[in-house]
């Protein structure tokens, strides 16, 4: 079956694609039937007369002795007698079933183990036939469990190409949300690098914060997803300062009220750019968080606690690090031990604390390069 073009197939044409492909993987031609009676009339009674309808027979006179020919080859019927010495038929049906799940089974009963025979059809048996067998019943209970165990091994074809081409399908499409997800966050880069560009202090800001953060979150014991989430997040938490101006954001001193209100604009703005791409999922949840503080105290929503996003307390953390070992217009860097000796401070006010120790550890450690290490 040709996986790539499938999906786009017309209704009938799909529908003869998998009827071809279940007729490749179907055995249409086994008609070898096992009996298996004590009796040894009975045995050659039956496989006299199946032979001469075409079908190979093979006869066992022991549950034992069938499950071994079971296991020996494969058969499309087997015709069991209920009571036999041994391992009843009873016994025999679910281990023969488990060695051959496509097996068709017709139990052979006496009148009154009608009973029994009812429980073998619930054990997995087709049919039964009470002795004497009539030979015209055989034959017709026969071509009923012929076609009835076609039909199952079709039925379970299909349920399995169809579970394939949708494995298939869901991979194909998780690889192209993938693609899209990256080409859309590479457009968004393209613009947070040209707003960096104009300012030399937070050029490559959002690529430390978006490694740190990754690094946070692994040491956190995050899912792979999770922190690739972070990651994400990270790379575009400040495309929204592209609204804000130039002045404002450059400026060479403290802030005015109306001028960093402006400036909490930005993640207002980063989320209105980033809106419409879905596709991120939680990396959206992440950067609306990242100026969150651990109290209550942060912007834009004053969350406080489990109410921010993981990736947003992680975030948080990333860019007040970065942020203070950055140099600006208006300061040196900090350095790395001096930056977490304050930040200890902050933390169960501005950072979560376990966020804050994790942060410690990856500095401490250098997990990060390129990132300022204790010395």
């Amino acid at each position: 079956m040709d996986h790539t073009t499938s999906p786009h197939l017309e209704p009938n044409g799909a529908v003869q694609a998998i009827e071809a492909a279940v007729a490749a993987t179907v055995d249409h031609s086994l008609r070898r039937i096992l009996v298996v009676d004590d009796e040894t009339t009975i045995r050659l009674a039956l496989s006299r007369f199946l032979r001469t309808r075409g079908f190979e027979v093979e006869t066992a006179d022991s549950g034992v002795a069938a499950l071994e020919a079971l296991q020996r080859q494969r058969f499309s019927l087997m015709l069991c007698d209920l009571r036999m010495p041994g391992l009843s038929g009873l016994e025999v049906v679910p281990k023969a079933l488990l060695a051959d799940q496509d097996l068709g089974v017709i139990m052979l009963t006496a009148v009154n183990d009608a009973t029994s025979a009812t429980e073998a059809l619930s054990n997995g048996a087709f049919d039964y036939l009470t002795k004497p067998v009539e030979l015209p019943d055989l034959q017709a209970a026969v071509e009923r469990a012929m076609m009835r165990r076609m039909r199952t091994m079709e039925r379970r074809a299909v349920d399995r190409m169809i579970r394939e081409e949708v494995s298939l399908r869901t991979l194909q499409l998780e690889r192209e949300k993938g693609a899209l997800r990256e080409l859309t966050v590479s457009v968004a880069e393209t613009l947070i690098n040209a707003m960096e560009a104009k300012d030399l202090y937070l050029r490559g800001h959002s690529q430390r914060v978006a490694e740190l953060g990754a690094a946070i979150a692994a040491e956190l014991g995050e899912g792979a997803h999770v922190v690739e989430l972070i990651h994400t997040a990270g790379r575009l938490h400040d495309v929204g300062k592209i609204g804000i101006r130039e002045a404002v954001l450059n400026k060479n001193g403290p802030l005015t009220v109306d001028e960093f209100a402006h400036v909490k604009d930005h993640v207002k703005i980063g989320l209105e750019i980033l809106q419409p791409l879905h596709h991120l999922g939680d990396a959206l949840h992440f950067i609306r968080d990242h100026h969150e503080h651990w109290d209550g105290g942060g912007y834009p929503h004053g969350r406080a606690g489990e109410e921010i996003s993981i990736g947003g307390r992680v975030l948080t953390a990333a860019d007040a690090f970065d942020a203070l070992t950055s140099k600006r217009a208006y300061r040196d860097p900090m350095t790395a031990g001096t930056t977490l000796e304050y930040l200890a401070t902050q933390a169960g006010r501005l950072l979560e604390p376990r966020i804050y120790d994790a942060l410690r550890v990856v500095i401490t450690r250098g997990d990060v390069p390129g990132m300022p290490r204790v010395s």
